[in-house]
């Protein structure tokens, strides 16, 4: 059991860092430096522990692709924040896979999906946030506007079977929407990493 609970970490560790680098060789080598450090944990501490490597894998994962994030978030802040080419009437499709959301994540440029990763599937807290990518508070939130409005056209163009929303909502709402049926997918597929 402890053996199946340590490998299922190390996927979702590796996910983690495969998401935020865009690299697989590098997300590899950070996944198992994290989780070989819980090999000989007391039970006690587990949860401690799996907080601990998800924090470790964002912090090598960013230090790894330091140079790319810089350049990216200098092209970020140049950047529009222009408005979503969604349909206005469209919903995720329950059909949606981890798959697709992976590719659709990683369609996005770096900056911005490091940021969507942080805050809003890591929770990390805009502040944290804002030291860990060593950027303006203010940049962070109109890059999280950013990367919420690619990853919603992105998962459109992946879905032709979507479901469509109430025609009423405004395009603030529809990505709200859109934001909580991914996140209520995932949760419910176990597809989710842990939040600590």
């Amino acid at each position: 059991m402890k053996k199946e609970h340590t490998r299922k970490a190390a996927v979702d560790l590796y996910w983690l860092a495969f998401l935020l680098t865009g690299s697989r060789d590098i997300s590899i080598d950070i996944a198992v430096d994290a989780a070989v450090s819980e090999d000989n944990t007391n039970p006690f501490f587990t949860d401690w522990i799996h907080g601990w490597q998800r924090r470790l894998v964002i912090a090598k994962a960013l230090t790894a692709i330091h140079g790319a994030l810089a350049d990216s978030a200098r092209r970020t802040k140049i950047a529009q924040a222009s408005r979503s080419g969604t349909p206005r009437n469209w919903s995720l499709s329950p059909h949606t896979t981890k798959a697709d959301v992976e590719r659709a994540l990683l369609a996005i440029d770096l900056f911005p999906r490091a940021t969507l990763l942080l805050l809003v599937f890591e929770g990390v807290r805009i502040a944290d946030a804002a030291t860990l990518l060593d950027a303006d508070p203010d940049l962070l939130k109109k890059t999280q506007a950013i990367g919420l409005r690619e990853l919603t056209a992105n998962l459109a163009a992946t879905n032709t079977d979507a479901v469509s929303a109430p025609p009423e909502l405004k395009p603030l709402q529809v990505t709200i929407k859109l934001l909580q049926s991914i996140l209520m997918f995932l949760i419910q597929a176990g597809q989710l990493w842990p939040v600590t």
